[in-house]
């Protein structure tokens, strides 16, 4: 009875760390690209290029794209087809991100 005690404690104290590095996000170049993206509206913001309604509307697609990896993540792994499709949801919020700092439309 006590191998077995200790053989579970022995296997619990190597399977919780795998599970740990399972859980954490693997996503660093998203991640990055998500970061830059909201300090080009943040820059916006401070220079006059964005309005606070323009902000606000990027800000929520911001936020969409972030729902989007979180839910991709929820099972510990992000798929070839799910990273495809956050990359492109990615790459049409940095269009609109400057074609919004470029329009005629300035801040106040």
């Amino acid at each position: 009875m006590n191998k077995s005690i200790i053989a579970a404690v022995v296997i619990a104290a190597f399977a919780l760390p795998g599970v740990a590095l399972a859980q954490t996000k693997s996503t660093p170049r998203i991640d990055q690209r998500q970061e830059k993206q909201d300090q080009r509206i943040e820059q916006g913001v401070k220079s006059g290029a964005l309005t606070k309604k323009e902000a606000a509307r990027l800000e929520k697609g911001q936020d969409r794209v972030q729902k989007m990896e979180d839910k991709a993540m929820a099972d510990g792994k992000m798929t070839r087809k799910e990273k495809a499709r956050i990359e492109h949801a990615q790459d049409v919020e940095s269009k609109r991100i400057a074609r919004q700092k470029h329009d005629k439309q300035k801040a106040k």
